[in-house]
């Protein structure tokens, strides 16, 4: 034990110091995990008295959560009944208000679609109208077609408008008040000749308005070009008033006037608007350019004057008419007036019938009023009246 363990500076260090400071060492410890034992303890205690009061005052309040829980239960099972009963009746009524609406949504649909499908029937009738507009449409423009390429050609060209003018003729004159194509002592022949009552001269109708040059003028773009069509138009018309002067103006034979048939109404109202030189120079030259209308008019104002010469020429056949007139109305008035002469007799012969009806009935009354003595010495004076006066009625 007393061996040397270790020097520490000018000391030495036994094996028993040694021992013995770790014993001391250890005893001190012991005593520190004693006292920290009993601390430990102590704190526990406190802390258990701290735990027993909270675990009261917590149970004080599992009590009262547990009072305040059953209460909840109740108003929870009493508010669970409200909302049932009242679940309930909001049911039935939004049932109510479904079907209430449902039954409407049905009779909408069957309104809707009974709209939809007279919308849809008068779509389809629509459609069916369109579907023949656009059929005549289409015929339409093949007729326009055929009619651009008619107008295309000269001859053709000059046959429509020939034939414009003989429908107009045609439908307002008597066959016999007009010729075609008649040929005049000069060898020409004018497209129609009205005749003129009274024998005057028949007169004459062109209808070979010059409408290339009037297409050219239309087709003319720019200036120079819209003013070579206007010369050339101006040249053409002038040519042509020249030859219906020269040719269709004979005197005795034709009147000294002459029409020149224009097919078309723009055309004449353009012609008019724009050329009036050329219009003023067929006046002097006595051609009166006409259009569809102005034609039908003035053919109606022939019709009159025909009419009228016609009813100048029947002048004394409707005055010897009306003179028969005259005597079968004096006639009538004899026949009249013996009639009422007839009946002026019937009536006085009525008259007569009723006085004598008149005195029979009152005879027969005072009979009725008699007894049969007066009624014997009655029939005895009116027998001895009748024998005295025999022409009484």
């Amino acid at each position: 034990m007393q061996d040397i363990l270790f020097i520490v500076g000018d000391r030495s260090v036994t094996v028993l110091e040694v021992t013995v400071a770790a014993g001391l060492a250890m005893l001190a410890f012991i005593v520190l995990l004693v006292f920290s034992s009993l601390r430990q303890i102590r704190l526990r205690a406190a802390a258990d008295a701290v735990a027993a009061e909270r675990i009261h005052e917590l149970e004080a309040h599992l009590s009262q959560l547990l009072k305040s829980q059953g209460e909840m239960t109740g108003r929870m099972q009493t508010m669970a009944e409200v909302f049932g009963s009242r679940q309930s009746d909001m049911m039935r009524a939004v049932n109510e208000r479904l079907d209430g609406m449902g039954h409407k949504l049905g009779l909408s649909m069957a309104d809707t679609t009974k709209q939809t499908h007279e919308g849809l029937r008068q779509l389809h009738e629509r459609l069916a109208v369109i579907d023949r507009a656009q059929r005549t449409i289409t015929d339409l423009s093949g007729q326009v077609v055929e009619l651009q390429a008619i107008l295309a050609n000269k001859q053709t060209r000059g046959a429509f408008g020939q034939g414009r003018m003989e429908a107009i003729i045609q439908d307002q004159l008597a066959p016999s008040a007009y010729s075609f194509q008649a040929t005049l002592s000069s060898g020409s022949r004018p497209d129609c000749l009205i005749h003129m009552p009274n024998g005057a001269p028949p007169l004459a109708i062109d209808a070979k308005f010059p409408l290339e040059a009037f297409n050219l003028l239309r087709k003319a773009e720019g200036d120079d070009r819209l003013k070579a069509a206007q010369a050339q138009f101006r040249r053409d018309f002038t040519k042509h008033i020249q030859d219906i002067k020269e040719r269709y103006l004979i005197p005795g034979e034709t009147q000294d006037t002459a029409f020149l048939f224009v097919p078309s109404e723009s055309v004449f109202a353009e012609l008019n608007e724009n050329f009036e030189d050329l219009v003023q120079k067929a006046h002097r030259a006595r051609v009166v350019i006409v259009s569809p209308s102005l034609l039908m008019l003035s053919i109606q104002v022939i019709q009159a004057v025909l009419r009228d010469a016609r009813m100048r020429e029947q002048a004394h056949l409707i005055q010897a008419e009306v003179a028969h007139l005259s005597d079968d109305v004096a006639r009538l008035n004899d026949r009249v007036g013996k009639l009422q002469s007839h009946f002026a007799q019937a009536n006085k012969d009525i008259d007569q019938i009723l006085i004598s009806t008149d005195k029979i009935s009152k005879r027969s009354r005072k009979i009725e009023d008699l007894d049969l003595g007066e009624m014997r010495e009655v029939v005895a004076d009116q027998s001895e009246r009748l024998r005295l006066v025999p022409g009484d009625d």
